[in-house]
């Protein structure tokens, strides 16, 4: 069996809406929609490993607040993740796009209408019932 990823991601939330992302199409599983994070490198914390992502992918320091969901998925191709999902309500800098396709503030109880990525489905699905938030 291949190891697991180990991944972070962020429910940055702004006036009820939560920001969700879009994948480029020359990243892996092009064009799906995700929250922002990413890969947790060897001997990194969680919060660390996704206040760096955050800096990277969007330009913004941000506070990482509490663990809500903590989901393990294996995708057809056999590769493992664990994802770590932290609330993130203050950050400073105005976010910027810097690698996605696409970024948009979304309303909780249209997280569905978006192609998400596989391993998220059970979190937006929670989401958009009002749950975790």
């Amino acid at each position: 069996m291949p190891p697991m990823k180990r991944v972070v991601a962020a429910l940055i939330t702004k006036q009820g809406k939560l920001l969700v992302c879009q994948r480029t199409r020359h990243q892996t599983m092009p064009l799906k929609w995700e929250f922002p994070g990413g890969k947790i490198e060897e001997k990194e914390q969680p919060r660390d490993a996704l206040r760096r992502e955050l800096e990277e992918e969007l330009g913004i320091l941000a506070t990482i607040g509490d663990e809500v969901a903590r989901i393990q998925h294996t995708y057809p191709n056999r590769t493992m993740v664990e994802l770590r999902f932290f609330v993130v309500r203050e950050y400073q800098r105005e976010i910027e796009n810097l690698i996605f396709k696409d970024i948009q503030w979304a309303v909780p109880k249209d997280l569905p209408k978006y192609d998400f990525l596989e391993a998220d489905l059970t979190l937006v699905k929670d989401l958009a019932a009002g749950k975790l938030l």
